[in-house]
């Protein structure tokens, strides 16, 4: 579940990485050793460089600065998902919907601790994870990952 800061900067990103061509896969404000971070993860089909993170950046500091929901100093960082990020939220999960997944599982099921898949759906905390000619359903709660799957 979002706090409050990440539910309104997502706001404030989401008109620009429209007219940037990028969706924001996730929006982090977390507490770390040096302050505080707010970071933006964004992609889009091909994926994205650092002159689209940093053209994103500019763009959502002004949107930040103007709207100052923000209290105290945070750092503000823009990135691409990276192939081994963990999908967690909802938002993320349907992005990458058709993709390619690789599962982990606490335990095992059917025998399997780690297999994958093409992600078809996402729907109050499970996904669905087509392996072969079965769909499986899989709550997010009992998977140590469920991550993009990526060949060499």
């Amino acid at each position: 579940m979002a706090n409050i800061t990440e539910t309104k900067a997502l706001a404030a990103g989401e008109g620009i990485a429209a007219k940037q061509g990028v969706y924001i896969v996730d929006v982090t404000y977390k507490k770390e050793q040096d302050g505080y971070s707010l970071c933006y993860y964004i992609d889009r089909d091909g994926g994205v460089g650092i002159d689209e993170c940093e053209t994103f950046s500019k763009a959502v500091e002004e949107v930040l600065d103007r709207e100052n929901f923000i209290e105290g100093a945070y750092t503000l960082e823009v990135s691409s998902p990276g192939a081994d990020r963990k999908l967690t939220k909802e938002r993320e999960f349907l992005y990458y919907i058709g993709r390619e997944v690789d599962v982990k599982l606490y335990a095992a099921e059917d025998g399997q601790k780690e297999f994958s898949g093409v992600l078809k759906d996402y729907s109050d905390g499970d996904a669905y994870v087509e392996c072969g000619e079965e769909t499986k359903k899989i709550p997010v709660k009992s998977a140590v990952y469920i991550r993009l799957g990526f060949k060499f």
